[in-house]
C-alpha cells in the first residue's frame, strides 16, 4: 500500500549571517548558517521529503545565493517582497517580529497564498546586475561628494574632495566598460540591448540596462501582469458606491524610475509615445497621469519587441 507523499511548505527568514527555517504543517523550525555550509546542510534537510514550495524574502541580495541553490536541486522557490509577507502577517495577527517568527509567517504565505515560482536570474545575470548596482552607488557618492564640495570651506578639505571626485569618475569610466564587455560577451544581452534600443526614449544605460538587469520578464509576461510587476498598472480604490481615484504603487522602484526618465525623453522624440501623451493632456488628463501612462505604453512596447525578437517600427514610417 503506497503513501501519499506530504505536502511541505518553507519559510526561510535570510539575514547575513544565517538562514531561519520554519517548515509547515510539521511545525518544525531550525537555524543554518547563511554561507556554503549552511546552505549544503539546508538542501541535505529537503532531501527526503522534499518541499512544495520554498518562500524567501528578499533581504537585498544576501537570499541571492541559497534561492539560487534551492532552485539548482529543482525545488520551486518564490522571492517575495518583504511588504507582503509583512502585510500577510498583519492580517492574521503576527504583530510581533523575530527571525523564528518571521521564518514561520513565510511558511504560512507558502501554504495560504502560494506565490508563483519564477525563474532566477543565471550567473551571467547576476554579474550584470551587480555592476549595474555599483554603477548607481558610484553615481550616488559622486553627486554627494560634489555637494560637501561646493559647501567645503577648507581649501585641504576641498583638494581631498575634488580628488576624490576625480577617482570616482574614473571608476564610472571603469564600471561602464564592465558593461560594456558583460554586453559584448553575451549574445542574448546584445541582441536584447539592440532591440531595446531601437526605440526612441530608450537611453543606452539607465533604462535600456536596468531593464536588462532587473526586469528579467520582459518579454515574457503578459501585458497587464507585467504593469503590475513593475508598479505602473493603476489599481481601483472603490468601495460601495465610492468610486475613489485609481492609483500606481508597489512594484520594482529602479525599474520604475527608469521607465519615468524613458517616458519623459519618448514624449519629445518618440512619435507613437508623444502623440500619446498630447492626446491624453488634450482630453483633460493631468501631465502626471498621462506621462504614468506613457510609461505603461512604453513598457508594453519593449515587453512585445522582446517577445516577438523585432526590433521598433516607427507606427507613422508604416502607414505612409
Amino acid at each position: 500500500m503506497s503513501t501519499a507523499t506530504p505536502t511541505l511548505y518553507v519559510g526561510i527568514d535570510v539575514s547575513k549571517a544565517t538562514l531561519d527555517v520554519a517548515i509547515l504543517p510539521s511545525g518544525r523550525h531550525f537555524v543554518v548558517s547563511n554561507d556554503e555550509r549552511g546552505i549544503d546542510e539546508l538542501l541535505g534537510g529537503f532531501e527526503d521529503p522534499r518541499p512544495t514550495l520554498v518562500v524567501l524574502e528578499a533581504s537585498g541580495g544576501y537570499e541571492r545565493p541559497v534561492a539560487a541553490a534551492i532552485a539548482a536541486c529543482g525545488i520551486a522557490v518564490a522571492v517575495v517582497n518583504p511588504r507582503q509577507a509583512r502585510d500577510f502577517a498583519r492580517a492574521t495577527g503576527r504583530l510581533a517580529k523575530t527571525d523564528a517568527l518571521d521564518a514561520k509567517v513565510l511558511a504560512r504565505f507558502a501554504e495560504a497564498v502560494r506565490p508563483e515560482p519564477r525563474a532566477l536570474p543565471d550567473e551571467e545575470a547576476r554579474e550584470f546586475s551587480a555592476i549595474l548596482a555599483r554603477r548607481r552607488q558610484i553615481i550616488q557618492m559622486m553627486s554627494a561628494e560634489k555637494n560637501r564640495l561646493g559647501a567645503a570651506t577648507s581649501v585641504a578639505v576641498a583638494r581631498r574632495i575634488g580628488a576624490h571626485v576625480r577617482w570616482l569618475e574614473k571608476e564610472l569610466g571603469r564600471t561602464d566598460r564592465d558593461l560594456d564587455e558583460a554586453i559584448e560577451g553575451s549574445p542574448a544581452f546584445k541582441e536584447n540591448e539592440a532591440l531595446l534600443r531601437s526605440v526612441p526614449g530608450v537611453g543606452p544605460v539607465f533604462l535600456c540596462r536596468t531593464l536588462m538587469a532587473e526586469l528579467p520578464e520582459l518579454g515574457s509576461l503578459p501585458p497587464r501582469e507585467l504593469s503590475a510587476l513593475v508598479g505602473v498598472a493603476p489599481l481601483n480604490r472603490d468601495s460601495g458606491t465610492l468610486r475613489g481615484r485609481r492609483a500606481v504603487w508597489g512594484g520594482r522602484a529602479r525599474v520604475r524610475e527608469a521607465l519615468y526618465m524613458g517616458a519623459l525623453v519618448a514624449t519629445r522624440y518618440n512619435p507613437c509615445i508623444k502623440e500619446f501623451y498630447e492626446r491624453l493632456v488634450a482630453a483633460g488628463k493631468p501631465k502626471k497621469v498621462a506621462l504614468v501612462a506613457c510609461m505603461r505604453k512604453l513598457l508594453v512596447i519593449l515587453n512585445a519587441l522582446l517577445r516577438d525578437r523585432t526590433p521598433w517600427r516607427c507606427p507613422h514610417a508604416l502607414n505612409s
